[in-house]
Order: C-alpha cells, then sequence, then structure tokens
C-alpha cells in the first residue's frame, strides 16, 4: 500500500493532498494571496495527521513541477525536497500541465473533445501550454504561447478544444468559434495522485540534491517604484 504526499503550489492556489494506492483520501487548499510559504508545510502536517500517520510512514513525496509562478514553485520545491532530505523519502516531480489534464479528464469535461489544452497564466496574453490528447497524451512540446487571432487554429479546425488552466478564460475573446470550450481551474494537488502512483510504480524518482522545478522561463525581478533613499 503506497501512502505519497502531493504538494501543488504553481499556481495562486496553494494545495496539498495524502494519496494512498492513487486515490486522494485527504487535502487542503488555500488561495490566500501570497500565503504559500507560511501554508504549504502546515498543510502537509494537518493531511498527515487526519490519516494517523507520519512523513516517515509514507513512501514517496510528489511535487507538481510546474510551469507556473516563480515563488510559488519555488515554495513547493524547498518543502518537498524538505520532507525527502528529512525522511529518506523518494521525490516525485508531475507536470503542472499534465494536472490539469487530468482534472478536465476525472471531472468528465473532455468528453467529446478531440483536443485538450492546458493553460498556464504567465500575464498578458501569454500561458504556458502544450497540446494533449483527450486521453492525456501530450502530443506538443511545451512552451510560453502568445495568445492571439489564429493561435490553435489547426486543432480548432479538427474538433471540439477544451483549454483548460487559469489561463482559460482571459483567451475567451481571442479563441472563438464553436469548436472553442474553456474551463477556467487551477491545478489541485489532489489531481496528482494517479500521476505520482504511475511514477512511484516506473520508480521515476528525482535527484533531490539537484532537482529544479520546470520555471519554463527566467525569473525577472521587478524594479520598486517608490523612492528610495539611496
Amino acid at each position: 500500500m503506497s501512502k505519497i504526499v502531493l504538494i501543488e503550489s504553481s499556481t495562486s492556489l496553494c494545495s496539498v493532498a495524502l494519496a494512498i494506492d492513487g486515490r486522494c483520501v485527504c487535502s487542503r487548499q488555500s488561495s490566500t494571496p501570497r500565503a504559500h510559504a507560511s501554508l504549504t508545510a502546515p498543510f502537509v502536517a494537518e493531511v498527515l495527521e487526519e490519516a494517523g500517520i507520519k512523513i516517515k510512514d509514507c513512501d514517496a513525496v510528489a511535487l507538481s513541477a510546474g510551469p507556473g509562478s516563480y515563488t510559488g514553485l519555488r515554495v513547493g520545491s524547498s518543502t518537498a525536497k524538505g520532507l525527502c532530505f528529512a525522511s529518506g523519502l523518494p521525490l516525485i516531480a508531475v507536470s503542472t500541465l499534465e494536472v490539469l489534464v487530468r482534472q478536465a479528464i476525472d471531472a468528465g469535461a473532455a468528453e467529446g473533445c478531440s483536443y485538450i489544452v492546458p493553460m498556464i497564466d504567465a500575464r498578458r496574453m501569454e500561458v504556458y501550454s502544450c497540446v494533449y490528447s483527450p486521453t492525456g497524451e501530450r502530443l506538443s512540446k511545451i512552451e510560453a504561447v502568445i495568445v492571439e487571432e489564429g493561435s490553435f487554429a489547426q486543432q480548432l479546425s479538427q474538433g471540439k478544444v477544451l483549454f483548460v488552466g487559469d489561463g482559460a478564460d482571459k483567451c475567451r475573446p481571442v479563441l472563438t468559434g464553436d469548436n472553442a470550450a474553456f474551463l477556467q481551474i487551477e491545478p489541485h494537488a489532489s489531481a496528482m495522485a494517479a500521476l505520482a502512483q504511475q511514477a512511484f510504480e516506473q520508480k521515476q524518482f528525482q535527484n533531490c540534491a539537484y532537482f529544479e522545478p520546470f520555471y519554463l522561463k527566467q525569473f525577472t525581478p521587478t524594479v520598486s517604484k517608490k523612492n528610495n533613499i539611496f
């Protein structure tokens, strides 16, 4: 019986879950702004307490590895690696875009679709995205896409396309037509259960010492507009 801690912190929603044999048994979540650093570790403690186990009783820690928010991914990665180093558990990394696809499939939203296109908001009209089949097979490379008229035209010409994620709604005015469907959701740790279980069974573990989240784009710090003394 495999027990895996699941951590998802790639967007504004912070969530943690516990999966047993590929099924989510308990979870916690919060959309409080800028609270990932203060909530992720307590959420882990809470789901373990609810299940009546300790981290040493688990078999692995799984992380939604991006792409997504730089800060959120750093928090999730630091928490997951800390748990693994302290307990000796293996680290599993799952694509955030694949988590969104799994959520859509599990919710039945992908029925009748020819493609699923997960979208992580990357500000303005840019999203982190790729194309999946309705069964969850990735069909294109993951990239930062500036969505404009004509984007995903090939897929839209071939049948219904489900655009899913926290970047979906902002694309509605541009991705028009009867074949475009939208599901505005954020990735949740509970949707990682089956993906993490599959990786665990196949022993697809990360090197804790060298693992880095998949940021896709380099972090660009902003310059404060406040008056500085120096």
